[in-house]
């Protein structure tokens, strides 16, 4: 048995795979190795039951991770997975790598990353080209959970919401400056905090104060992220993660402004994902 994870920084998507026919899912936190040591993803891990009946079971591990960027990141995951899953080897891989595997239909494109942060690629199904880095959440990570986030948290606290949703907002949240600056500049996982105002968002996003704002995130993402590639109006171009999905409105009017043609939108990145493992790196090994 194979599990195939993928992650972001606020959940991972895990599949189990026995054969191509049995397949279960399960799910847990992000493990972001910039976030989270060793000892967390082993604590974690050891307060799932379902993960750990059948750990021992596992012959080998694929994490593709946000923050798995270096032999030095991906150690920190390598070694917390390896206290679980003795039995197993273990490869920890870019989540960039695993948007490329899971948008790759036969033909080179761009595969881009919306989630809590984001970030693109150009795969042709042998070499991923990444044209321009992924920054973080302070200094990129535009169009993202985090990047929208941070706007309406900055929009509340200077009463620039329209009044209704501001009202909604302290309903919904019981927030005030100090909750908000003690959670951001001195907790820990503040992208994660600060990308968790998302559903607030979606919930008003017919509102223009927030289908503007996210139209233009999208529209900026592209700029920095997709616009990068010398090819890209002739390339196609996938998307992966929930953001992309809820506001493809925004997304797709922000492509036609940039004369960027749209592929493929997926929510569910890790489907895409088992399915390229199972065609191209376990099949032999999976019946």
């Amino acid at each position: 048995m194979y599990f195939i994870i993928e992650s972001g920084s606020t959940k991972s998507d895990w599949v189990l795979v026995d054969n191509k026919s049995n397949q279960s899912f399960f799910s847990t936190m992000g493990f972001n190795p910039y976030f989270h040591s060793a000892d967390i993803i082993e604590a974690e891990l050891k307060n799932n039951a379902e993960i750990m009946q059948v750990a021992p079971e596992i012959k080998g591990i694929y994490f593709y991770g946000a923050g798995c960027s270096s032999p030095e990141l991906n150690a920190i995951v390598e070694e917390g997975l390896g206290r679980i899953f003795v039995n197993a080897s273990i490869l920890v891989e870019h989540d960039l790598l695993a948007c490329a595997y899971a948008t790759y239909n036969g033909q080179p494109g761009i595969s881009c990353i919306i989630g809590t942060g984001s970030n693109s690629c150009y795969f042709d199904g042998q070499n991923l080209l990444e044209e321009v880095p992924a920054l973080g959440y302070v200094l990129g990570d535009e169009g993202s959970g985090s990047y929208f986030g941070k706007q309406l948290l900055s929009a509340f606290l200077y009463h620039h919401l329209p009044q209704d949703i501001e009202a909604d907002f302290i309903a919904t949240y019981q927030l005030d400056k100090d909750l908000i600056v003690d959670r951001v500049y001195r907790e820990p996982n503040a992208n994660v905090f600060i990308a968790s105002f998302m559903p607030f968002i979606a919930k008003h996003k017919e509102n223009t104060f927030f289908s503007e704002m996210v139209y233009k995130g999208f529209k900026h993402f592209m700029q920095v992220h997709v616009c990068c590639y010398d090819n890209y109006k002739e390339t196609e171009v996938h998307f992966v993660g929930s953001l992309s999905k809820i506001f493809e409105k925004e997304l797709q009017r922000a492509a036609d402004d940039l004369s960027i043609q749209i592929t493929s939108i997926i929510q569910k990145p890790v489907i895409g994902l088992v399915n390229y493992h199972l065609q191209y790196i376990l099949k032999s090994e999976i019946v």
